[in-house]
């Protein structure tokens, strides 16, 4: 897992970010018995998927895979044949 790339993009540390002050956010609302100021955290959880998702549209994200074919040997053609003359 550490030799991949997944994750290693600015658009995957801005939405995580994001979305880890958001939980930060409504966990201490949560403490302080604030639904209003929790709800706002989870709002900011969401944003952080938006911003995600939207920097990695623009193409700061991961590119997507093609899945390529299995490679195949090519097919045998014959040899021109040689005219001598």
């Amino acid at each position: 897992m550490a030799g991949s790339s997944h994750g290693h993009t600015p658009a995957a540390w801005t939405g995580v970010t994001i979305a880890f002050i958001g939980f930060c956010v409504a966990g201490a609302f949560m403490v302080m018995a604030q639904p209003l100021g929790f709800w706002a955290g989870m709002a900011i959880v969401v944003l952080g998927g938006v911003v995600g998702a939207i920097m990695r549209a623009m193409g700061l994200g991961q590119p997507k895979e093609e899945r390529a074919l299995p490679h195949q040997a090519p097919a045998a053609t014959p040899e021109p044949a040689v005219v001598e003359g």
